[in-house]
């Protein structure tokens, strides 16, 4: 059994923001449209958004998006993102490569020294040819390459197979990328989910330590776990048998099957399960959250990842234990943690330990207990 690190870490941010203010404004353009509508049918008004309750709700408070023009127009609300023929590169491989390309100079490594690509997002653009088999041609890396999802928690369970691959001599250097172009799935009328997500694509390399190798400033991982537990509070129905429960199969209503939750229950149990996680995943260890220098956590608000902290260490936790890109990022699903990771290690020393955990859709949760070398 191999000593695993990840020695690796890119991250790719599009350029393109929107504000709390510039989402509220476009939202509450089509209510009003909507509800001289309604008023028409006699249909339930629809109620307004704000910036005070996007802040009070989730913590965001601006988002990064691949596309914000076609998001703002109160006429559309979704991207516009122009069709690729099939020879081309397609937007999701493209978007993965970016922090690929990052991961990889970071490890001081080139693409040929890949065995493995694993593309793990909570949204991918097709389901085949796989988004990694793509990817794994345009940078010419070796072996395969393999798509996999568990919603928020997608990075978190593509390191887990991936450290577990290394570790068993399977494969000798991985690529895992979670490229989420969320925004393109997302119900931008609906205002319980309309403000929480952005765009990001982040990527990982895990291969093995040899025997005597030095590699300061890269993490050992110590350890992987995932765990899931059925529940419909997170949930999308858009898949290949949308079409078949419509009258007219070739006229897609999305209505109803794009992402959707009910954020009360989402909230408490969320954050009772993710509490336990962590603690029971650390006590395996002989550890106690308050031996963890840093905890990376799914990135997807504010407040929940405050509260499961708070239980977790018996008091608040400041910025510095635990940190944040969700102000200024939104929810990136899978990618959040990996973000947060990326932009905030650079200062840990040799023997501190870390803890990445995700958690989201399913419900699931995935978690790494990782050491600074």
């Amino acid at each position: 059994m191999h000593r695993v690190i990840i020695s690796g870490i890119g991250a790719e941010i599009p350029e393109a923001v929107i504000t709390n203010e510039e989402l509220v404004e476009s939202f509450n353009s089509w209510v009003d449209t909507e509800n001289a509508r309604r008023e028409s049918t006699g249909e339930t008004l629809l109620q307004k958004s704000d910036s005070d309750f996007i802040v009070h709700a989730s913590g965001v408070r601006s988002r990064h998006v691949i596309e914000r023009e076609g998001i703002l127009d109160p006429t559309r609300m979704t991207p516009r993102i122009p069709a690729r023929p099939d020879d081309a590169l397609s937007l999701e491989a493209e978007f993965g490569i970016a922090s690929a390309r990052k991961a990889l100079d970071h490890a001081g490594l080139q693409p040929s020294d890949i065995d493995l690509i694993i593309c793990s997002a909570s949204h991918h653009q097709r389901p085949y040819p796989a988004i990694a088999i793509e990817m794994q041609e345009a940078l010419g890396t070796k072996g395969a390459g393999f798509d996999m999802g568990l919603g928020c928690s997608s990075a978190a369970a593509a390191l887990h197979m991936a450290v577990n691959l290394v570790r068993s001599g399977a494969h000798k250097r991985i690529l895992v990328t979670t490229p989420e172009i969320i925004t393109g799935h997302l119900n931008f009328r609906d205002r319980q989910t309309h403000f929480i997500f952005g765009d990001a694509s982040v990527s990982m390399v895990v291969e093995g330590l040899a025997q005597g190798e030095k590699r300061p400033g890269r993490f050992e991982v110590l350890d992987t776990r995932i765990w899931t537990q059925m529940s419909n509070n997170i949930r999308t129905n858009l898949g290949y048998h949308t079409r078949t429960a419509q009258d007219d199969p070739y006229m897609i209503n999305l209505e109803g099957n794009l992402i959707k939750q009910v954020g009360n229950k989402v909230f408490k149990e969320v954050t009772v399960a993710g509490q336990k996680f962590i603690v029971e995943f650390l006590a395996e260890h002989g550890l106690t959250p308050q031996a963890i220098r840093r905890f990376w956590l799914h990135q997807a608000n504010a407040r929940m990842n405050a509260m499961i902290l708070k239980l977790s260490f018996g008091h608040d936790v400041d910025h510095d234990r635990a940190p944040m890109v969700l102000e200024r990022l939104g929810n990136t699903a899978g990618a959040g943690a990996i973000v947060a990771l990326s932009e905030n290690h650079a200062d840990m020393k040799p023997g501190d330990f870390g803890l990445i955990c995700a958690f989201g859709a399913g419900y699931s949760i995935g978690g790494a207990l990782i050491r600074m070398l």
